[in-house]
């Protein structure tokens, strides 16, 4: 069972993967995906030569038919003949014969339960009777214990990788698109892995939307404790993007996760070149599994506080910050688009924007706020202001604190922790006050001395993360103490806040990472998008090599750009293709102009 206020990796069986093992005490281990053509074996084995030099532990390769497939053989061979052990990984989608082509070269098969067996999603309404169910799983069974026969003969490891967008339509039609139904496929899958005594396994379960992808996740664990299993977990939130968006979305979901100590392997999904994903998977493995041996957090969950199925904190909105609204970003720089801007004991400007001083110097100045340490409690009575700001964590004695929240609604609590175990302290302050049934809102205030912004956003995306899925989360307060630009800082608060889904302030890119499948260059594809869609606000726009997972995850976007073939690309609205097989050098303009005829429309 996870515990909420103390750091601990989940204990999971132990899996073998080829040279390297997986799960149990092993370390986290950090793969990424080969972009080439598998039927290129020389390319393939130069790329997986780069991943495997920048760190990588495992690398995977699409297998979109049994050509591909077999050519596992060949990259293998070339990878060892070089003096290389890494184990590498047959992605299988659409074909379950391949997958047993697969097992036989390669170390590791993933296989997708949306389309192992029924390949063509129609995203229709179909009624399943219990009994029509039951056959359904029957048809799955029948056709992957052929496939477990031959990598227990091979000593194959199977990853059943769930993707959010690519549920089947059986699954959807009785769980509807959700968590559940997304465990569900996930644990029908294992149940016919246990009963034929085949546990080489190892479990993703990805989606493009972070809170999607943690809850998820956490329901597994949930699903799989009660049935009695504990194979290891594959972290990553898939279509994350590139660049900074990409980096902080994928710090969100997976931190989320790893700060509760779930989590075996991790591949971040960038639509970079895949050794670029190695640094950031494992920086964030290494910046978490710091926090193993921290001092004991003595805390005890609130009833209020549900972790498997999170829903916002009840607080009462004081000014624009709890109860409803939005959650609000402080800054302690001139920052540009925050809600307040921290001066200290300084006189604020008088353009209209919203300070935050020192109580000491707090004179009820309009748009000017107080902020009291939590030392400084008693004088919170003595001055008049509609808001306050106390800054509290966790130690602080309950009586006193609580007593003040109660007498004082009107007061924000600012939640700071210099503890190894930062999540742990703050989520144990916040369970504290709701087991008190105080419901003053709280703002998270994360503080760093770092000079690197890479290094800055990953951590502190990855503080936030579990936080945010928690519900907790009233505002964003992101302190610095090094060379890291105030709008970079400010600009990462918000993005944080995005990512988790909380707040949105500027058009979300959904890009898959690209692979052998990719059918135009992705990486060029996605400059000139964002060029052309700039100057948008508040719109998701997905940005999909191939069909493979297009519709299904781009039902979290509002538009898609899908290859449809060579040098073809389709429109969509949602996951209704509305223009098919536009010639590529058109498409970009075409993606501008439907924008724009809906959104006037609407």
């Amino acid at each position: 069972m996870t515990d909420l206020f103390q750091y601990n990796r989940r204990q999971t069986t132990e899996v073998n993967v080829g040279s390297i093992r997986m799960g149990s005490n092993n370390p986290i281990r950090i793969q990424s995906m080969a972009t080439t053509n598998t039927n290129d074996t020389e390319a393939s084995v130069q790329q997986a030569i780069r991943i495997i030099q920048a760190g990588g532990e495992l690398v995977r390769f699409t297998t979109q038919g049994t050509r591909e497939a077999e050519n596992m053989r060949n990259i293998n061979a070339g990878i060892r003949e070089r003096g290389f052990l890494t184990p590498i990984v047959a992605d299988v989608h659409f074909n379950a014969n391949v997958a047993d082509v697969a097992a036989r070269y390669a170390e590791k098969v993933r296989i997708n339960p949306g389309n192992y067996v029924d390949p063509a999603r129609k995203f229709e309404k179909i009624s399943y009777t219990d009994e029509e169910y039951a056959q359904e799983i029957k048809k799955i069974e029948s056709r992957l214990v052929p496939l477990l026969d031959i990598c227990k003969a091979n000593h194959t490891a199977l990853r059943i990788g769930v993707n959010h967008g690519s549920l089947s339509d059986r699954i959807r039609n009785r769980y509807g698109d959700t968590p559940q139904g997304i465990v569900e496929s996930c644990m029908e899958f294992l149940r016919i892995c246990r009963d034929n005594d085949f546990h080489d396994i190892v479990i993703s379960i990805k989606s493009s939307n972070t809170v999607v992808m943690v809850q998820s996740v956490r329901l597994l664990v949930d699903a799989m404790d009660h049935e009695d299993m504990h194979y290891p977990l594959h972290l990553g939130v898939t279509e994350a993007g590139e660049g900074e968006d990409g980096r902080i979305k994928s710090a969100v979901g997976i931190g989320a996760l790893l700060a509760d100590g779930i989590g075996d392997t991790i591949r971040v999904s960038l639509s970079e070149e895949p050794e670029a994903e190695i640094p950031v998977a494992k920086h964030l493995a290494d910046y978490i599994t710091r926090r193993q041996g921290h001092m004991v957090v003595p805390a005890v969950k609130a009833d209020a506080y549900d972790w498997l199925h999170p829903s916002r904190r009840k607080t009462v909105a004081v000014e624009n910050i709890g109860g409803d609204c939005l959650p609000i970003v402080i800054t302690s720089k001139e920052g540009e688009k925050a809600d307040y801007v921290y001066v200290g004991d300084k006189k604020p400007k008088a353009d209209g924007r919203r300070y935050i001083v020192d109580y000491n110097v707090y004179d009820g100045t309009a748009n000017t706020f107080p902020i009291f340490p939590a030392q400084a409690m008693p004088f919170i009575s003595a001055i008049k202001a509609p808001l306050k700001f106390l800054v509290l964590q966790f130690g602080t004695p309950a009586e006193e604190y609580l007593a003040c929240l109660r007498l004082h609604p009107e007061v924000v609590v600012v939640c700071v922790s210099n503890h190894q175990n930062k999540l742990a302290c703050q989520r144990a302050l916040v369970n504290e006050m709701m087991h008190a049934g105080v419901t003053n809102p709280v703002v998270f205030a994360q503080m760093y001395s770092l000079d690197d912004k890479e290094t800055f956003q990953l951590d502190a995306a990855a503080d936030m993360g579990a936080l945010m899925m928690d519900g907790l989360t009233d505002g964003l307060w992101l302190m610095n103490n090094g060379t890291i630009a105030d709008a970079d800082i400010e600009d990462t608060a918000f993005a944080i806040l995005q990512a988790a889904r909380l707040r949105s302030t500027r058009t979300e890119y959904i890009s898959c990472p690209g692979c052998g499948r990719t059918l135009y260059n992705l990486q060029q594809t996605i400059a000139r998008i964002k060029q052309a869609t700039n100057h948008l606000k508040g719109l998701k726009i997905g940005i999909m090599g191939c069909i493979v997972n297009g519709p299904g995850e781009m039902a979290d976007a509002d538009y898609g750009y899908v290859g449809a073939g060579p040098g073809k690309v389709s429109l969509y609205r949602r996951q209704v293709c509305v223009e098919k097989n536009i010639p590529e050098e058109e498409a970009v303009t075409r993606l501008l102009q439907l924008i724009e005829r809906e959104e006037k429309n609407n």
